[in-house]
């Protein structure tokens, strides 16, 4: 099976007001293509940086990071940002819409840092918004919307420009059991009738067992 992501001895140092802060510890990872990868352990043990450094946000103090074929540690800021419009969706645990627009203004954000046109945005709009169910509900603003639904929207907004990989970060943290299932079956779907690469940051266990496989982090290492 293909590797999408190799993590190659990482390491994610941090300098404090003279105190140093290991986050991460010499880690190393592989994510084949169309795995779905639980990522558990407590606070504070490196998952969300973790997260960050594969999805290009953030840069390794040491080590590889290989991704869709590309060096991230290598690269530039603005090449990252590139890579990062054409092959990562996030998703977040509080949505992170903006209230003053309707969902598929909302939506139709990340697009507009391409060159689409008007008319391919609102396809790529609408056929994202469908594929999470909410065909309906376009023209309704966040507050108008469940947070089950608010969270749909998100996702929509991660599919919209098609990538390989999905980041959620607690993506269900702040939904009850029965949305959060609902959140996860549809995560679940994506990965499995779709071929998105799933990466997701939990605390919750019933939500990891959704997951193809999980790994645990403490103190920066990853544990069995």
């Amino acid at each position: 099976m293909i590797n999408l992501i190799e993590v190659k001895e990482v390491s994610k140092i941090y300098n404090r007001g003279g105190e140093t802060l290991v986050v991460l510890d010499g880690l190393s990872l592989e994510v084949p293509k169309g795995d779905f990868l639980a990522l558990m352990g407590p606070s504070g043990s490196g998952k969300s940086t973790l997260l960050n450094l594969i999805s290009g946000l953030d840069s390794p103090t040491s080590g590889s990071i290989i991704a869709n074929g590309k060096h991230l540690e290598k690269m530039k800021s603005s090449a990252l940002s590139d890579w990062r419009a054409g092959n990562v969706g996030f998703v977040f645990q509080f949505y992170n819409l903006l209230p003053v627009l309707n969902a598929k203004k909302n939506v139709e954000l990340p697009l507009l840092l391409t060159n689409l046109s008007a008319l391919k945005r609102k396809e790529h709009v609408a056929t994202a918004l469908n594929l999470v169910g909410l065909a309906d509900r376009g023209d309704h603003k966040p507050s108008e919307l469940s947070g089950g639904q608010q969270q749909r929207v998100a996702i929509a907004r991660a599919l919209v420009s098609d990538p390989d990989i999905l980041v959620c970060d607690e993506p269900t943290g702040d939904l009850d059991r029965e949305s959060a299932t609902e959140i996860l079956n549809l995560i679940q779907i994506l990965n499995r009738d779709h071929g998105k690469t799933i990466l997701m940051v939990t605390h919750d266990p019933v939500a990891a067992e959704f997951s193809k496989r999980t790994l645990y982090l403490d103190k920066g290492k990853l544990t069995h």
